[in-house]
Parts: C-alpha cells; sequence; structure tokens
C-alpha cells in the first residue's frame, strides 16, 4: 500500500483523527465515555502517523499535522457554536498555503 501520496493521506487522515479525539476530549469533561473515544481516536490518529513517516520525508509529511487546525476550527464552530472570525479564516488559508509550499518534493 504505497502509493505516492498515500504517506501525506494517512498524515491527514491522523490529524482528523487527533482533532475529534480532542473534540471527545472536551466533551468528556462532562461525559465520561467521551474521554474514552477520545483516546481511541487520538491513538489511531498516533498509529497512522507513525505508518505515515514510514513512507514519507518528515520534512513533507508533518506539516499535514495543522490540518488540525482546520477541523478543529470547524468543530468549535459547529459543534461547540464557537464564532469562526475573518481572521481565523485568513489563518486556515496561509496554513493551507504554507502546507502546499512545504510538502511539494520534487
Amino acid at each position: 500500500m504505497k502509493g505516492r501520496h498515500t504517506g501525506k493521506g494517512l498524515m491527514l487522515v491522523s490529524a482528523f483523527l487527533t482533532a475529534t479525539g480532542q473534540l471527545f476530549w472536551k466533551w468528556g469533561l462532562t461525559e465520561w465515555i467521551y474521554l474514552g473515544i477520545g483516546f481511541v481516536c487520538y491513538g489511531l490518529g498516533a498509529i497512522l502517523m507513525i505508518k505515515a513517516f514510514a513512507l514519507e520525508k518528515l520534512s513533507v509529511a508533518y506539516p499535514f499535522m495543522c490540518a488540525s487546525y482546520v477541523f478543529a476550527l470547524m468543530y468549535g464552530h459547529f459543534l461547540l457554536g464557537e464564532e469562526l472570525t475573518i481572521q481565523k479564516f485568513a489563518a486556515v488559508v496561509l496554513l493551507g498555503i504554507g502546507v502546499t509550499l512545504t510538502s511539494v518534493d520534487r
């Protein structure tokens, strides 16, 4: 299972799972079962991150972890009712540009 972008894809899934795990941890402050779900998500994210590092250069794969900021921003807005400001949106755009520039490996 080693395609050209497999490591990058695994890192994106890892970012999603770690952000999801942290969301469940936040919910777990009042519902204990969510803490366990959070640990499972976070642990799976860590395993996928290790696999991504085995398939891709660190300097190419690791910047994709900033996608967790995007997931966290969306979770905050849509699930926790947090405000989505123009500054936060601009930061996400800049992160996307940065990841694109750092992950291109020629």
